[in-house]
């Protein structure tokens, strides 16, 4: 399980994006909630869950969540990652020597996604792939947009109640 639970208050961070800008969460949350879903590349939940949280990304856009991606991993395999997996939605890095933004989240386990709200409280805290968890983020998102909440997961998709990262 996360450190960091519903309700707690989630720590600022600044954090280099690979597209070569600056991410702010402070910044970011004036505009509106923040998902913040952490990963590494070689992590096989990671592989899984994030072309779901791409499907949301498509499905809502970024205007009234933005979706970041924080990766555990150098610039060059995550652009990799990003492209293998059709992530379109901005990365930032976590320097891999210290990993502080990954350290103050008290990550124990990749992937771990955070909602963070515009007063800074996490709404929704998730570790590994847990289907109840992304339903709950599909619902929140589709409030936030004021649109009917989109389907998610086709009848094609193989997917799991649950798979710990």
């Amino acid at each position: 399980m996360p450190a960091l639970r519903e309700g707690t208050k989630a720590p600022d961070f600044s954090l280099p994006a690979l597209d070569g800008g600056k991410f702010s969460l402070q910044e970011a949350l004036h505009r509106g909630p923040v998902l913040a879903a952490f990963f590494k590349i070689s992590c096989p939940v990671c592989q899984y869950a994030f072309p779901f949280f791409e499907r949301l990304h498509k499905a809502y856009g970024s205007q009234k969540v933005a979706m970041v991606g924080i990766s555990q991993d150098d610039k060059t395999n995550t652009a990799a990652f990003l492209k293998e997996y059709g992530v379109t939605f901005s990365a930032l890095l976590d320097d891999p020597a210290g990993y502080v933004v990954s350290n103050a989240y008290g990550l124990t386990n990749v992937p771990s996604w955070f909602l963070i709200g515009q007063d800074a409280e996490i709404k929704i805290s998730s570790v590994g792939w847990v289907r109840a968890d992304v339903e709950a983020l599909n619902r929140h998102l589709s409030d936030a947009n004021h649109t009917s909440q989109r389907r998610l997961f086709r009848h094609a998709d193989d997917v799991r109640d649950f798979w710990p990262g």
